[in-house]
């Protein structure tokens, strides 16, 4: 059994690791965010001219903003220069940033979150977003600083690559195969499948159960409330 270190009632306590290391994805998973970076995306997009139906964008949110835009451009058969990626790209975290009024936690993401914590089991989370966009949306979990939290700046691929996945668990001390990464786009699952980790899908992020097992989902849950409550389901005792 692996050990660490939790806090509980401001003391660290030894604590015996029950069940398996949960690897979270960000948006969509425990932050209701995905639409609006879906709107963020279309807005950066338009600002250089290129017009694309939120549908479009949205099937291919989860993945790094970088392989996001190849993704989409090669859809308008359009070519764009670095300067235009970068300008895009900075264009959807500033439009993302007024918009974060509207972000919430999903229903559960706390709460499950803490009871794992309270049970002794090890977690982190891993976003293909960097980590000036993503800070705001974490900074709403009210996460203890001990958590790790790997963002697109700390591996050299993201999404659907597994870069993400093997580094979290990496800094959990924990073997990637005793990893359960929750996503809720198929991109999320692929990268858990190619870094050998069991995956777990949720519909928040609006794609479909079956396109979620599909992807490698071995159990498909509606949100982390939902989650919560099958806890059981997934080896946490």
């Amino acid at each position: 059994m692996y050990r660490y270190f939790a806090q509980s009632e401001g003391k660290e306590l030894l604590m015996k690791r029950r069940g398996p290391a949960f690897i979270f994805d960000l948006d969509g998973t425990l932050i209701d965010s995905v639409y609006q970076h879906v709107l963020a995306w279309r807005e950066a997009l338009e600002a250089v001219g290129i017009a694309l139906s939120v549908w479009r964008i949205h099937r291919r949110i989860g993945m790094s903003g970088g392989l996001l835009l190849r993704a989409l451009l090669r859809e308008t058969n359009r070519e764009v220069t670095s300067e235009e990626v970068s300008r895009i790209q900075q264009r959807h975290a500033e439009a993302f940033a007024r918009m974060l009024p509207q972000v919430r936690p999903l229903p559960g993401a706390q709460e499950l979150l803490r009871t794992l914590s309270e049970s002794g089991v090890r977690w982190a989370i891993a976003t293909s977003g960097r980590r000036e966009v993503a800070q705001p949306t974490l900074d709403l979990l009210d996460l203890d600083p001990q958590i790790p939290i790997v963002t697109r700046d700390d591996v050299g691929y993201a999404k659907p690559d597994p870069d993400l996945f093997l580094t979290a668990a990496e800094r959990l001390g924990v073997p990637i195969s005793e990893c359960v990464v929750v996503g809720d786009s198929v991109w999320d699952l692929l990268a858990a499948r190619r870094a050998g980790a069991l995956g777990v899908g949720l519909l928040s992020g609006g794609y479909g159960r079956e396109e979620l097992e599909r992807a490698g989902a071995y159990r498909v849950y509606e949100d982390p409330a939902d989650l919560l409550r099958h806890l059981d389901e997934v080896g946490v005792r």
